[in-house]
């Protein structure tokens, strides 16, 4: 399995869909141009983070703010209701909390992987590190809000580090973040008291701590998965979805793995073969009938469909209208 690929939470995507339409901006339109739906987000979907640089750049263009990224993450709700608060919550205290959050951080994302360092009077979640300003910006705005809520308004950062020489205003960091923010630094930080480390959790619970780390743990599990439908998607992009050699047991074969096996590990992460490979197809259907040069016949071929009809059928089950039709309304 392709280890270096790194994915984001549903819900992530999900919140910063409504968090675009809150801040009056086109979520539909910067959305459907990365080829996602032109409508919320599953939450239970996660999704690969290489679409992230695509992804903002659109939602600058869109937005004309040069700032988004960190303008989105100041209007982000705040994480509530998910695994990790939980274990926040039934931690004895903050810095306990927050060690084991950061251990089962990429239930959230496993773009970067922070750390928790203590130097003298100062703490540090260290290690933010992203090739997408915006991206990281708006993670960082996330990520000081929840804490500050998961403290009961107490945690109070000292300082921003940012990788990066050119990023917005110094002044537009404070009146955000409200601390000092330190650009083209070695890697992205945190810094804060580390006095807050000890604060007492009011709703600690040793057994409620334990249920919930099983549960982060097997979440985890659920995302290692995750990266088995990208594998998939590469056996199918190889050569074997034009030739129509999309059978379970081959595909199996190719991975490695007992057809069961397959199975149920695809269902660990909500879905099937079937929907994995309908998934790929409306994708690839939807890239290649944007293609004037390609024909709808080479289309069907490409996409190993035995027949145009079988094509039309499963496109109109997709998105509610005929190939030639939306190729016709995306080409105007």
């Amino acid at each position: 399995m392709d280890q270096n690929k790194s994915s984001d939470s549903g819900v992530f995507l999900w919140l910063t869909y409504h968090t675009l339409n809150k801040m009056n901006l086109d979520a539909n339109r910067i959305f459907s141009q990365i080829r996602l739906s032109e409508q919320p987000p599953d939450k239970t979907i996660r999704r690969d983070n290489s679409t992230q640089q695509r992804f903002w750049e659109i939602a600058e263009e869109i937005s004309a703010d040069q700032n988004i990224g960190l303008h989105v993450g100041e209007h982000f709700p705040i994480f509530r209701g998910e695994i990790l608060e939980y274990i926040f919550m039934s931690s004895p205290t903050f810095g306990d909390g927050l060690q084991r959050a950061l251990r089962y951080q990429k239930i959230f994302t496993d773009a970067f992987v922070a750390h928790l360092h203590i130097e003298n009077q100062n703490a540090m979640i260290t290690n933010l590190q992203h090739p997408v300003r915006h991206y990281l910006e708006c993670a960082i705005s996330v990520m000081l809000n929840f804490l500050n809520y998961i403290t009961n308004n107490h945690f109070n950062p000292k300082e921003i580090w940012l990788p990066y020489q050119q990023g917005a205003s110094l002044d537009e960091y404070q009146r955000i973040w409200k601390c000092p923010t330190r650009l083209g630094m070695q890697h992205g930080c945190i810094v804060f008291d580390a006095e807050i480390l000890s604060l007492a959790s009011a709703s600690a619970e040793p057994m409620l701590l334990k249920i919930h780390e099983h549960v982060a743990k097997q979440q985890v599990k659920v995302v290692d998965k995750y990266y088995l439908i990208n594998d998939i998607e590469n056996l199918l992009s190889s050569g074997l979805l034009e030739s129509g050699q999309l059978d379970l047991k081959l595909i199996a074969q190719h991975l490695g793995l007992q057809p069961r096996k397959l199975r149920a590990d695809l269902k660990e992460v909500n879905t099937t073969f079937e929907k994995v490979l309908a998934t790929y197809r409306e994708k690839m259907a939807k890239k290649l009938l944007m293609n004037p040069n390609i024909s709808i016949d080479q289309v069907v071929y490409l996409l190993g469909f035995s027949e145009p009809s079988a094509f039309s059928r499963a496109f109109k089950r997709w998105t509610n209208e005929t190939p030639s039709h939306y190729r016709q309304r995306k080409q105007k």
